[in-house]
């Protein structure tokens, strides 16, 4: 128990650090997000299509509106008033205020910056009351017909007080006007668009933000084939802090990069391949994962809601629906100008810092391309629906809050596993030399995911990969204080961690999860001394979204 309470007593030492910063406070922490200009190639898009992209965007400023709702109750009005600030004060303020989409630094432990907020954001973010406990939830939920069960456990719903009890309310109630707005939006933009992949998606994601079911849509998202790709509605869970069942409003508009996308197209052909060699009991193992994994390399035009707070996403995998996981397979989204810019302002300038001298040879922007493109891949292998005391389940319903950490981490080491595969097999070209620089470039890019924090789920499921990995001998630290791979010991020791995690996974074991976490989840004084020297380097990148040229 002794990481939790240090971690505990780290998190409220911040907490009264941060709150009510000034100016000079708040210019160090808006410098952690270096702005950077997005390119993107609009030139091939049809007037409609062009016509459409700007209606998306405009949605998108509307799912801004619902998830700072969901992040917490006080935050529109928050937001009003620092708008309304012009002062110096006031405006730095609105910037940091804006990153986190909330008054809490996601890099420093979810601790308020601002006064007259809750001194760390709320576990449970505004998905239920601010006064229910865990066992309340849990009583309540165990008292309710199969059906409302579902609702009350599943994606798409809030808890709320009535009369004392609590009740479970759609999305399609809760945010009712701001996704009336939306479905107007994206029903314009399908009239917009030529194409019948981006007609039929948006047509039925704008009826599913009036009925609450997503799985026609989910599907229609899926085939999705069109030069303007968009993802919409509520995904990711991360926001969740106690159960990990609420999913948060985002939303992407990219534009398709064709050839980059030609070029990827193999990859999906061979995850049955890596799912029949996965380093687990043969039982665990998914048998027939379904044969559609569509790639996409895409530009980023706009991001908002949950894809646009805090740390940027570089890549996704989605949809979450293990039905239409287990029908369909998930797609993989590559933001490619977001994952350039973050290589070139903060993981090449680490890499300096942090790596032997004879290791910055091997730093390499296609190996960190590829293995977040591996990462989201991974995601879609392994344990999706499992057996847990003779009832169907997944790893998500059994680990409840551990279960992003633990998934980010398997989705790593599972992504290595992965391409080490595909290189001794010849599925990838580089052999040997590829598989090295893939894994100091692995080795590298740890530093800049560690440099989220302990509360985001990317951040503590690097430090599980990390410490597990170091205390295996695969990663070495020199005399200087300079990291390097033990080249010879990495692919055991990745193979072991990966067999670790899927078995958690597979069997759903939340007081393994916890152990683990508990154990290496954690940054130790070492560790902790080589990210202080870090401290002067951005930790993440500011998107300045392109204009969509009037058409």
């Amino acid at each position: 128990m002794k990481p939790i309470r240090f971690l505990i007593a780290m998190s409220l030492t911040t907490a009264s650090v941060l709150a009510g910063s000034t100016a000079n406070e708040l210019a160090r922490m808006n410098a952690r997000f270096a702005p950077v200009k997005l390119e993107a190639d609009f030139s091939r898009l049809s007037p409609g299509d062009l016509k459409a992209v700007a209606r998306l965007v405009e949605a998108a400023h509307v799912v801004n509106d619902i998830f700072l709702t969901q992040l917490w109750s006080g935050n529109p009005g928050l937001y009003a008033r620092l708008k309304g600030d012009k002062s110096p004060l006031g405006q730095a303020r609105l910037r940091y205020f804006w990153l986190n989409k909330g008054p809490w630094s996601e890099l420093d432990a979810h601790a308020a910056f601002l006064d007259g907020v809750p001194s760390v954001k709320p576990p449970g973010a505004n998905f239920y009351p601010a006064d229910m406990t865990r066992a309340e939830f849990e009583s309540w939920v165990n008292t309710l017909p199969e059906a409302q069960k579902a609702v009350a456990t599943g994606f798409f719903s809030v808890i709320r007080r009535k009369d004392g009890k609590l009740e479970a309310v759609p999305y399609s109630r809760a945010y009712h006007a701001d996704l009336e707005k939306c479905a107007a939006l994206l029903r314009e933009a399908a009239e917009l668009t030529g194409n019948e992949t981006l007609k039929r998606f948006l047509s039925l994601r704008a009826k599913a933000f009036l009925d609450d079911d997503y799985y026609e849509s989910d599907l229609a998202w899926m085939d999705l084939d069109a030069p303007v790709d968009v993802t919409i509605g509520p995904y990711e869970t991360y926001n969740d802090e106690i159960f990990g069942y609420k999913a948060a409003f985002e939303a992407y508009v990219n534009l398709r990069d064709e050839e980059e996308t030609a070029k990827l197209r193999s990859f999906g052909t061979h995850l049955q391949e890596v799912e029949d060699h996965l380093p687990m009991e043969a039982r665990y193992r998914n048998p027939k994962i379904a044969a559609q994994a569509p790639i996409r390399v895409v530009n980023e035009v706009f991001a908002a809601g949950d894809g646009d707070h805090g740390v940027k996403t570089a890549a996704y995998n989605l949809p979450n629906d293990e039905r239409v996981v287990a029908q369909k397979g998930s797609k993989r989204v590559m933001l490619k100008n977001v994952q350039e810019a973050k290589f070139e302002v903060t993981l090449t300038p680490i890499a300096a810092l942090v790596l032997e001298p004879e290791a910055k040879n091997e730093l390499e922007f296609n190996a960190f391309f590829t293995h977040i493109l591996a990462h989201e891949m991974s995601h879609g292998i392994g344990p999706q629906q499992i057996h847990v005391g003779g009832r169907l389940s997944s790893p998500r319903q059994e680990m409840k809050e551990l279960y992003s950490a633990i998934e980010e981490a398997k989705a790593d080491v599972t992504g290595l596993y992965m391409l080490k595969y595909f290189y001794d097999k010849g599925i990838l070209p580089g052999g040997e030399a590829a598989a090295r620089r893939m894994y100091t470039t692995y080795l590298a890019s740890s530093f800049r995911t560690l440099r989220f924090g302990l509360k985001e789920a990317h951040g503590k499921g690097m430090a599980l990969q990390f410490n597990a990995l170091e205390r295996a001998g695969a990663f070495e630290r020199g005399a200087g204080g300079r990291y390097k791979v033990n080249y010879a010991k990495m692919p055991e020791a990745v193979s072991a961690l990966c067999g670790r995690l899927l078995t958690i996974e597979a069997t759903g074991d939340y007081a393994g999860a916890k152990k683990l976490l508990e154990t290496d989840g954690v940054i130790g004084p070492q560790l902790k001394k080589t990210l202080d020297g870090l401290k002067s380097l951005p930790v993440d990148i500011d998107p300045q979204f392109p204009a969509v040229p009037a058409s």
